[in-house]
């Protein structure tokens, strides 16, 4: 599976699974939210596992920059909270590591 596909499947898988956490812990939501929590905390690492490298600490690496991003862009349309310059410019710095990893030319 392309990463382009699984790290914006698995940052969403990840952070719906974070949140229900959150909701039940700190906005005293029902503690059926973990159910769902954890279905989409076992989907996001499944989905972590099929990004085609030969090192998982290469795959998680550069899955840090879009879960970045993915974070702010939650923190945005989900909580309402805009980001501001910095967000913007971490993410954008991030997301360029995250580039770097995935598409450094690699001896065999």
């Amino acid at each position: 599976m392309p990463a382009a596909l699984v790290y914006p499947l698995a940052a969403l898988a990840e952070i719906a699974g974070c949140f229900a956490i959150w909701a039940w812990w700190r906005l005293d939501a029902s503690a059926l939210w973990l159910a769902p929590g954890v279905v989409a905390l076992v989907a996001f690492g499944w989905l972590l596992a099929q990004v085609d490298t030969i090192a998982a600490g290469r795959a998680f690496a550069a899955y840090g920059g879009v879960y970045i991003a993915a974070s702010v862009l939650w923190m945005w349309l989900a909580e309402a909270h805009r980001p501001d310059r910095w967000d913007v410019l971490g993410t954008t710095v991030c997301l360029l590591g995250a580039a770097i990893i995935l598409a450094a030319p690699r001896g065999a």
